[in-house]
């Protein structure tokens, strides 16, 4: 037990905030969120450029223009808002696009926001196009226009909004609308998987957070397996965590490879579903070309889920190629598999 408990470290630095995260597990994720840019790791090129967006704005005490954040789940979206927020000195107002349907929900988001306010919607492309038709106005003017009456009787009523900030995030990037993206002037912006000196970093940090005592093998273990994603670098350390905790020691590299093998994360990072897609790919399709919905069907999941969730970190990894004919499992992944590599292989991915 002893070996999970806050310390104070070396630079004296409190130990009271790990003692209210070892306290309070529910709230964990926003515990372990950057509080400031600094302990913001990655992402450069994005936040220079929000630097200069955010101190020109403020140069000229206007609120930054729009703004636009895409890529896969866990990169740190959600994070550069409150980040963004923070700086600005501004209320964040967060909701998401499914809890927005109907009109009045997002007119009565806009016209409770005060200047200076941010508002962010997280997964934008699921807002209805009706929804969207509103919302354009509001970004371009400042001014929310709603239809009141029906028929001849109709009238439009404009209603002046005070001067504000969207920020939106999105997985999903193609599925909006391209007038919603153009109005996003203030940037578009994709963030990128983490190489593994940050996600290294990211780790240190966390279980500093979390009075966890971990050696810097441990932390290279979690940093290689966790897909390359912040969030799943929090996931893995946290369950590693507690698997240390009843082990009575620290997270060595044996202890995280222990651990991480009982919830089936491999060297790679890989799945049990992820290992299942490349075997059903080599084994029963022959190894490609396979589409998505053919492997969907055998593995019983959704083809959403597999080219939203799976595909992009097997093709980062280079186990699966795209190409014009479908899905073709790589030499790497021949061998990750146990499997020994067709002599056509090379054929297959042109």
């Amino acid at each position: 037990m002893s070996s999970i408990l806050p310390k104070q470290d070396a630079d004296g630095a409190d130990a009271h905030t790990a003692t209210t995260a070892g306290k309070n597990d529910t709230f964990l994720d926003q515990t372990l969120r950057p509080a400031s840019w600094d302990e913001y790791v990655g992402q450069e090129g994005i936040k220079n450029n929000l630097h200069i967006l955010i101190t020109a704005a403020r140069e000229r005490q206007n609120p930054p223009e729009h703004i636009l954040f895409y890529g896969p789940p866990g990169l740190g979206k959600t994070t550069l808002a409150h980040l963004i927020a923070r700086e600005l000195g501004g209320a964040l107002r967060s909701t998401s696009g499914p809890a927005i349907e109907r009109v009045g929900d997002l007119a009565a988001l806009l016209t409770n926001l005060q200047p200076g306010d941010i508002l962010f919607i997280d997964e934008i492309h699921r807002l209805s196009r009706s929804i969207e038709e509103v919302l354009y106005p509001a970004m371009e003017s400042g001014a929310l226009n709603i239809i009141i009456g029906k028929g001849p009787s109709a009238r439009t009523l404009e209603l002046p909004l005070p001067p504000f900030t969207l920020i939106a995030a999105t997985t999903r990037v193609a599925d909006l609308s391209a007038p919603l993206r153009s109005r996003f002037s203030g940037g578009v912006f994709r963030l990128e998987f983490y190489s593994e000196d940050d996600i290294a970093q990211i780790v240190r940090r966390s279980a500093k957070i979390l009075g966890v005592e971990v050696e810097e093998g441990g932390v290279r273990e979690i940093a290689k397996r966790s897909r390359s994603t912040p969030r799943t670098a929090n996931y893995l350390l946290k369950r590693a965590r507690d698997f240390a905790q009843l082990k009575r020691a620290p997270l060595s590299k044996s202890i995280v490879d222990e651990s991480l093998g009982m919830l089936e994360v491999d060297a790679l990072g890989l799945t049990p579903l992820d290992r299942k897609l490349l075997t059903v790919l080599i084994e029963r399709f022959n190894g490609g070309p396979a589409g998505v919905g053919a492997l969907a069907a055998a593995l019983a999941e959704e083809p959403n889920t597999l080219s939203e969730v799976h595909e992009p970190f097997l093709l980062q990894l280079g186990l699966i190629e795209r190409t014009p004919r479908g899905r073709v499992a790589t030499k790497a992944a021949y061998a990750h598999v146990g499997k020994d590599a067709p002599a056509d292989l090379t054929e297959r991915l042109l």
